[in-house]
């Protein structure tokens, strides 16, 4: 990819508080337009990593690029030009929805001319139009989300980082919000994403996962089915989850608990299903059903921070 079509490069990208590494040495390239997902767990650096790019924090060390400016020596500059929305969505709740489009205009320096037409636009896009003299902390956390997007976005900028965005939403909300970031990106806008919730990857263009301050893979959301899932998964039904699971761990079957479910990795499929018949038998738990499925990108993530 040419510098010209790369909206984000970072080589050696670290940081360090005192001995502690939350981000060693990683390196990003992020096309222009495109969605760009951050997975991976609490603490595992993603947070620390976007306030880098946001020119929010100076890294220890590494260099690169955010829209064409530097990370180490340009920081003011970058602010002017991307959108940056926090996962606790930065919005003053004692300010009404049209209180805090109108400061948030001030701080990103939208011009007198554009003011009111993208106020418009922001209440239009988060579902405001009739509840703009509404004090913020009276609404709903999906209000509350669309309207911190349209505040981060109020001067248009080519380059958007959502930090959790979609954290502690109701299910639908984040179904909505993801529709405005796809619309977002057809526009031209490039999205940076950071996320804990794996079902989300499928949404992204391409995905970076962190552990423990490192990217431990990267590619599109079937490049990382295909590459990293060479073993296969199998779906386990039973009535005792938990000890069925701690049963198999024991014996040496790989399994994670997914919602009422079981998902065992193994690398011999006709192996493994009669074993595990044989081995939940003997400790006396029903087994409803054993079969193999798809591995979702969850499946992928454990099997990589099992790996790692």
């Amino acid at each position: 990819m040419s510098p010209g079509t790369l909206a984000v490069k970072v080589r050696g990208l670290s940081k360090l508080f005192g001995d502690f590494t939350a981000v060693d040495a990683i390196d990003l390239s992020i096309k222009k337009g495109e969605i760009f997902g951050f997975l991976g767990p609490n603490g595992a650096g993603k947070s620390t990593t976007i306030k880098m790019l946001c020119g929010l924090l100076l890294p220890t060390s590494g260099n690169g690029t955010v829209n064409g400016l530097d990370i180490m020596k340009e920081s003011e500059e970058i602010k002017k030009k991307i959108g940056y929305m926090s996962q606790k969505f930065s919005l003053y709740d004692d300010l009404s929805v049209e209180q805090n489009i109108d400061f948030f205009s001030g701080i990103y320096g939208v011009s007198q001319t554009k003011k009111i037409e993208r106020k418009e636009w922001a209440l239009d896009m988060a579902g405001l139009l009739d509840r703009r003299k509404t004090v913020t902390r009276d609404l709903p956390g999906g209000f509350k989300q669309r309207l911190a997007l349209g505040c981060a976005i109020l001067h248009a900028p080519p380059l958007v980082f959502l930090d959790e965005p979609t954290s502690g939403v109701d299910p639908i909300s984040r179904r909505n919000f993801w529709n405005l970031i796809n619309e977002m990106s057809k526009a031209g806008t490039t999205v940076f994403v950071t996320t804990h919730y794996m079902d989300e990857a499928d949404y992204c263009n391409r995905l970076a996962l962190i552990y423990r301050g490192r990217v431990i893979a990267e590619g599109t959301p079937n490049d990382l089915k295909q590459k990293y899932m060479t073993s296969y998964v199998l779906e386990i039904e039973t009535d005792r989850v938990v000890e069925a699971m701690e049963t198999l761990n024991r014996s040496g079957i790989e399994t994670a608990i997914f919602g009422s479910l079981l998902h065992a990795t193994v690398d011999n499929m006709e192996k493994a299903m009669p074993r595990i018949r044989e081995v939940l038998g003997e400790a006396g738990i029903r087994t409803e059903r054993v079969e193999r499925i798809v591995p979702s990108l969850e499946d992928v993530f454990v099997s990589l921070i099992e790996a790692a």
